[in-house]
């Protein structure tokens, strides 16, 4: 029978002392002696619901199912919160404050008695932010994701989170709508509690927490307001405390396979580009060597499945319905792109969880010998521009390609003249100022929006073109910078630049006028000038002028991120891992 870690807090009759000081305060809310000292897992919940975070607010009710769960089950529930991340909320960015999310959770998970942990995940950095301090601690730890929201609609049609917001944006600036009117659209892909119900960052880094392993199947998909959503959180809160007694950990599940098969599930769902970042970080945490270029290896050639916006026409109710991700798995499976051996929190295999779990609608979920491209993974570019960067090639729309991508005797490349803009408040205001000469022919660059620059890395790079642009119909130019881009833009930007003009990269010493070079075939990205020149500019270039640190939490983190190809970890953290077994228990308080 495993000893819980618990019991070195609540039950040791080797350190009295200690273990009366630390129960009787636990008692005095109504906690009973029995409860925590009769071999019951203490189980914590991981509250990442709030007023400020409307994309997890929920779980403040699923939390209850949860604990139902966990009471049924022999457990004790203790829920404790963590720190708030809504990324539509959040100033500057929300990606500033995961890695301070997770900083703070994994203080928590250590430093308390906790035997086994629900991690409650929806908005986009909640996921990754909680994923990476149970890999840190490496106590039994489980996902439970809060669903998407329902289906927006407007006149008719599906308004899908985020994504209706660079549409109408396009509208508003060619005079077709007005400011209400962009305001009504938008707000009407809101319709419920959830997060965003298109493929963007929050549905795929869900995914693929299910896809990991971490979740139970079938979690992902389920819309915030089903029945099933309650539920599932009452399975959950059974299932942790079956995995403490089991001794099932982060570590058994989180492994270089269930990486891999994340890998070749996100361009299945057409993932969000930012799953790039979250995934990579949290395999450092998990002490699992994964490289950008691994995306391109193990991911370009996987056919894009799943028809959910940005990429495709659904939203979350149509991808739940098909089967979601058990569905896309067993697809992958039947073509033997996973590996099927890799474990999950139900202690059995990923084979064995969805193996025949076939879609029940075709249109939403294809069959993996119908995709809706064959190969629609990212693309990792290099050249003088910067070490890597990545482009998400299964939003390359027609228009785009037909434009800058079909010249028989340059396919899958084009040239243009680069417009630098030093920070989206640059770009704003400088946008439509005619003296740019801004044509289709033009690529439009964006730096400092990158970890350190921004800090945290701003989604700004998907960049629309001037309004005159627009207005001839000419409704998207190529975009690219060291920053990113929300996962619910159809943008088919080059992204994450490393390393970014604040850290000294290529982008620092482009010029607005300079001729660059994009060649998707070759994956490369270049200023056209010579060496000469360009090896002048590096010598002679000014330190990258960034903005002051706002708060003391900017300044450190600054200080200790890296860059977004190896996914923005607070570099330092990344020596600790399984600390437990590292590092033993952390001392006693008094």
């Amino acid at each position: 029978m495993v000893r819980l870690r618990s019991s070195l807090w609540f039950d040791d009759p080797s350190n009295p002392g200690m273990t009366a000081l630390y129960l009787e305060r636990y008692l005095n809310f109504g906690m009973t002696r029995k409860e925590l000292q009769s071999g019951r897992p203490i189980i914590g919940i991981a509250q990442t619901g709030s007023d400020l975070a409307p994309c997890n607010r929920h779980h403040l009710e699923l939390a209850h199912r949860v604990r139902d769960g966990i009471r049924e089950a022999g457990g004790v529930a203790f829920e404790f919160p963590v720190h708030t991340i809504q990324e539509t909320g959040k100033r500057p960015t929300a990606a500033l404050d995961r890695n301070l999310a997770y900083l703070g959770l994994v203080e928590v998970l250590y430093g308390y008695p906790l035997d086994g942990v629900v991690l409650t995940t929806g908005c986009d950095k909640t996921t990754p932010a909680v994923l990476m301090a149970a890999a840190t601690v490496n106590i039994p730890a489980i996902v439970l994701s809060g669903g998407p929201m329902n289906n927006g609609w407007w006149k008719g049609r599906r308004t899908g989170s985020g994504t209706i917001v660079w549409e109408a944006r396009l509208k508003h600036a060619a005079g077709e709508i007005s400011y209400d009117e962009f305001m009504d659209i938008v707000a009407s892909s809101a319709p419920s509690v959830g997060h965003c119900n298109t493929m963007g960052t929050a549905l795929t880094m869900n995914s693929l927490a299910e896809v990991l392993g971490m979740s139970l199947p079938g979690c992902a998909a389920i819309p915030a307001t089903y029945r099933e959503r309650g539920q599932m959180a009452f399975d959950t809160g059974k299932r942790i405390v079956d995995m403490v007694r089991e001794n099932l950990k982060p570590s058994d599940i989180l492994t270089r396979a269930a990486f891999e098969n994340a890998i070749v599930a996100n361009t299945a769902i057409g993932g969000s580009s930012n799953a790039a970042v979250h995934i990579n970080a949290i395999a450092r945490h998990a002490g699992i060597s994964l490289d950008i270029i691994d995306w391109e290896r193990l991911g370009y050639d996987v056919p894009l499945l799943v028809d959910l916006q940005p990429a495709g026409r659904f939203l979350g109710e149509e991808f739940y319905r098909a089967g979601g991700v058990p569905a896309v798995l067993n697809e992958l499976l039947g073509a033997e792109k996973l590996h099927a051996d890799a474990r999950t929190v139900t202690g059995t295999t990923v084979g064995e969880n969805c193996k025949g779990r076939v879609s029940e609608d075709r249109e939403v979920i294809r069959a993996f010998e119908n995709p809706i491209m064959p190969s629609a993974g990212f693309i990792v570019l290099r050249g003088n521009l910067f070490d890597s960067a990545i482009m998400k090639t299964s939003v390359i729309s027609q228009e785009f390609r037909s434009r800058y991508l079909s010249d028989q005797d340059d396919p899958d490349a084009f040239e243009g003249r680069a417009i630098v803009f030093e920070g989206p408040e640059d770009y704003h205001h400088s946008i439509n100022d005619p003296s740019l000469n801004i044509d289709m022919h033009c690529i439009l660059f964006i730096r400092g929006t990158g970890p350190i620059g921004y800090p945290g890395s701003a989604e700004v790079v998907n960049m629309q073109p001037p309004d005159t642009l627009i207005r001839q119909g000419i409704t998207s130019l190529p975009c690219i910078g060291d920053g990113r881009q929300s996962g619910t833009s159809g943008s088919p930007s080059i992204l994450h630049a490393s390393p970014e003009a604040a850290a000294g990269g290529g982008l620092a010493v482009l010029r607005t006028g300079d001729r660059v070079r994009i060649d998707l075939g070759r994956r490369t990205a270049n200023i056209l000038i010579s060496e000469e020149e360009l090896r002048s500019r590096r010598e002679n270039a000014p330190i990258p002028q960034i903005k002051p640190s706002q708060t003391p939490w900017q300044e450190l983190y600054r200080r200790t991120v890296g860059q977004l190809e190896t996914g923005a970890c607070a570099d330092f953290a990344t020596d600790y891992i399984d600390i437990i077994a590292r590092h033993g228990e952390p001392r006693h308080s008094h």
